[in-house]
């Protein structure tokens, strides 16, 4: 038996990260990208994803950040994307062009796809829990894999049929489900058997939302923060 965690969308929360990354000390991690956006430290949550060794996916987030293309944005996130774009380091940017945006691997015996969207559009494509079944099968047929990992919704959920497993971790640093806690996933592996976990932790959201009015970025990602919405 082998256990990993599995984590997305950070969006710059660094209270968030540091809080899941103290849970998942000594775990193998892995992130299904937006790492950066909305929240005040992109280099600061970067920085402590790359020194912990995690293994990543790139978001649409983080390309944004990168290219400057906010087109399929709201105002509100395009801005916090350019002011994101504007403030990472060379060698920050450089990490995010190096990210897949996909990855396959094989854990104890067990075939794994992880990307952010989905299979079909690996960046933008949302999966919600109330996907149809079928869908979620099919992913999971294509792949020919029988775990696949997938984030950008920031809801957490585990859908679970005879030939896999199909989940989404849920938000570290912005979660949308009504629960303000950061999100994560446990996923323990043994050959055919796999068994996904989603797990909540408390952190200080109110020094995250001070340092998002600090900067100027929009108040409203500050606010939503204690709501979980």
């Amino acid at each position: 038996m082998r256990t990993i965690a599995v984590i997305s969308d950070v969006h710059a929360n660094l209270e968030a990260l540091e809080a899941v990354l103290r849970r998942v000390e000594g775990v193998e991690l892995y992130c299904l990208g937006d790492m950066v956006d909305y929240g005040a430290d992109p280099n600061e949550v970067i920085d402590a994803l790359r020194e912990r060794g995690v293994r990543s996916v790139v978001g649409n987030h983080d390309v944004a950040a990168l290219t400057g293309d906010t087109s399929l944005f709201n105002p509100r996130a395009a801005m916090s994307s350019k002011w994101t774009g504007s403030r990472l380091t060379a060698a920050n940017k450089g990490y995010l062009r190096g990210l897949p945006q996909e990855m396959r691997l094989k854990v104890e015996g067990v075939e794994v796809y992880f990307t952010h969207g989905s299979p079909d559009d690996r960046l933008w494509e949302y999966v919600d829990p109330w996907t149809h079944s079928d869908l979620l099968g099919f992913y999971l047929q294509r792949a020919r894999v029988r775990l696949m990992g997938l984030g950008h919704t920031h809801i957490p959920f585990v859908w679970e049929s005879g030939d896999g497993v199909v989940f989404n971790p849920g938000s570290v640093g912005q979660p949308r489900d009504g629960d303000w806690r950061a999100s994560y996933a446990s996923v323990s592996l043994d050959g055919d058997n796999v068994e996904v976990v989603v797990n909540r932790v408390e952190y200080d959201y109110e020094t995250a939302a001070s340092k998002i009015r600090a900067a100027g970025l929009p108040q409203s990602f500050a606010d939503r923060l204690g709501a979980g919405s």
